[in-house]
């Protein structure tokens, strides 16, 4: 037998060596068994509570392909900590006849894998809550929890017995005089982006050396995240405000607050950077910019707000130049938030937001034109219309099917009723069969449909040509925006020419399934990428690039 041995261990602190020890126990059972050795698959420094992990899933991959027909580890738990998960893996090893063998326990069965999980997620939620309690500790002695804050550096200490102590922190003098201009500045009128520019242009270096954006500045006031939101400058430690849980389909973590009853809240004041005055200062102006927002916004649904696009192409306009968004700079006009936010960026044009649309649709409504994508769209359309004929036909004839099955059984218990056979359910039975039957035969066959569509050609070119007006009517424009946003991974506009301001001469660049579609069209047309589309603006360019893993062959419309 080929036999693949899986070893993990799940700290930073852990040696290295404990790989390669795994791997030597396992080689020896291996060799004790008369099996050859077919790979080792190891995951470094990785938790056993995520299924994420490359070696573990290269050997669930390697298993469906057949490479073994037994897998080894030390212990079950090194495969994983996760009920959920250790369960998921004998299921799909059992079904491909892979015995899983530890060092441990031997081969494991049902029993272990009931018995090794639940310890497994005990073990798990017991050093969570011992982890959570140490952390706690080292906050009320007035030490940081984890992280590095801006402005401070890490404090490397050890005990009289040479052990190292966690959670020092120092003021960085430097670092520190960026906080108090950061604070100045916004108590006296600056908004995070002019001091974002203003940091970028001195090359002051942000935190972990990046550049200044304004979003690390503002941060978020109830989170207590951001520069001007960050307690520790006025020398007071809070630990607790939110706790992580993972999603289960995801596997990742997600943030939750929680009440401030719970916070563990602690004075450093050898670590204040900002007095008190400056501190309030800021505060009293981010309320009274909350009040005016409030104020302005009339919307009554804050969710719509937050989380629907309000524009047809918001979020998806990308800087050509740096990479940045293309974000609303000014009046129903787009432009790099790399250029307007951090100042990290030389490309200053801008474009109205109906202009940027108009030539997205303009583009896709003249690539669409194309004889192929129309016979396209007639086969596809005639295939779905004959299945759902054909699945209409086929239920009719199972609810004939069905109605006189109902009508023999109904038969069936009037029989017995009249040669005195009765029974408590008897009449209860009789009662269901009946409506069932009342049911059926209320039913309508359904009305034929044409095999052959005798217009689709038209129709196809109807609904591409309104595409503008399914957009502008109020009872079809969400429809028609999602379904369009759902074809684009990224619109990218990039200047053709630096020394040109003006929104002429931008390449627009879509990638995705609309992209990939719209090359499409021009290769079947036998056009090349820099062709101006019939009808498309003078004086504009038009790329098409596909977006990764997508094939222009395989679309369906």
């Amino acid at each position: 037998m080929r036999a693949a041995i899986y070893a993990r261990y799940s700290s930073d602190l852990q040696s290295e060596a404990s790989i390669e020890d795994q791997v030597r126990l396992c080689e020896r059972l291996v060799e004790s068994r008369g099996w050859s050795l077919a790979g080792v698959y190891r995951d470094r420094s990785m938790s056993g509570a995520s299924a994420l992990r490359p070696g573990y899933q290269a050997l669930q991959e390697d298993a469906r392909n057949g490479a073994f027909e037994v897998v080894v580890a030390e212990s079950l738990d090194r495969l994983s900590r996760d009920q959920e998960h250790v369960a998921g893996l004998f299921k799909r090893f059992s079904f491909l006849g892979i015995p899983l063998v530890t060092v441990s326990e031997g081969e494991i069965s049902e029993l272990h894998i009931g018995l090794k999980g639940t310890m497994g997620a005990l073990y798990l939620k017991d050093l969570a809550d011992k982890t959570r309690r140490g952390l706690e500790g080292r906050v009320r002695a007035g030490r940081s929890a984890g992280g590095r804050s801006f402005g401070y550096d890490v404090v490397r200490e050890h005990d009289a017995a040479g052990e190292p102590v966690a959670g020092g922190r120092s003021i960085n003098a430097a670092e520190a005089a960026t906080v108090s201009r950061i604070f100045r500045d916004y108590a006296a009128g600056r908004s995070p982006r002019a001091i974002a520019h203003a940091l970028n242009a001195a090359g002051v270096p942000g935190p972990a050396g990046r550049t200044w954006n304004p979003s690390t500045i503002h941060g978020n006031v109830s989170r207590g995240i951001g520069i001007l939101n960050n307690e520790l400058y006025v020398g007071r430690l809070v630990w607790n405000r939110q706790r992580f849980v993972k999603d289960p389909e995801s596997g990742r973590r997600q943030a939750r607050p929680n009440p401030p009853e719970d916070w563990i809240i602690q004075d450093v004041p050898a670590l204040r950077i900002v007095d008190d005055a400056l501190w309030q200062a800021v505060r009293d102006r981010q309320q009274d910019i909350a009040h005016r927002r409030a104020d302005k916004d009339t919307s009554t649904n804050p969710l719509n707000r937050q989380h629907r696009p309000r524009y047809l192409l918001s979020g998806l306009l990308q800087c050509g130049a740096c990479g940045a968004a293309y974000t609303i700079v000014g009046k129903d006009r787009y432009g790099c938030a790399g250029h307007r936010d951090r100042g990290t960026c030389n490309n200053g044009r801008t474009i109205g937001r109906q202009a940027i649309e108009a030539r997205v649709l303009e583009g896709l409504k003249s690539a669409l034109f194309t004889p192929d994508l129309v016979r396209t769209f007639v086969a596809e359309f005639q295939s779905e219309w004959n299945r759902l004929q054909a699945e209409a036909d086929a239920d009719w004839t199972a609810s004939r099917r069905t109605l006189e099955q109902t009508k023999a059984k109904i038969e069936a218990v009037m029989s017995a009723i009249e040669n005195g056979i009765r029974t408590p359910t008897t009449q209860e039975r009789l009662l269901t069969l009946e409506a069932e039957q009342k049911r059926l035969k209320a039913l309508t066959p359904p009305e034929p449909l044409p095999r052959l569509h005798p217009a689709l050609a038209e129709l196809y070119r109807a609904k591409v040509a309104t595409l503008h007006e399914a957009l502008d009517r109020k009872e079809t424009r969400t429809e028609a925006a999602e379904a369009l946003r759902g074809l684009i991974e990224a619109v990218r506009l990039t200047p053709e020419s630096p020394d040109n301001d003006s929104d002429d001469g931008l390449v627009i660049e879509l990638y995705g399934e609309l992209g990939a579609l719209l090359r499409f069209a021009q290769a079947r047309d036998g056009a090349q990428n820099d062709e101006r589309p019939a009808g498309f603006p003078a004086g504009r360019s038009l790329s098409m690039v596909a977006g990764a893993g997508f094939e222009p062959a395989t679309f369906r419309l």
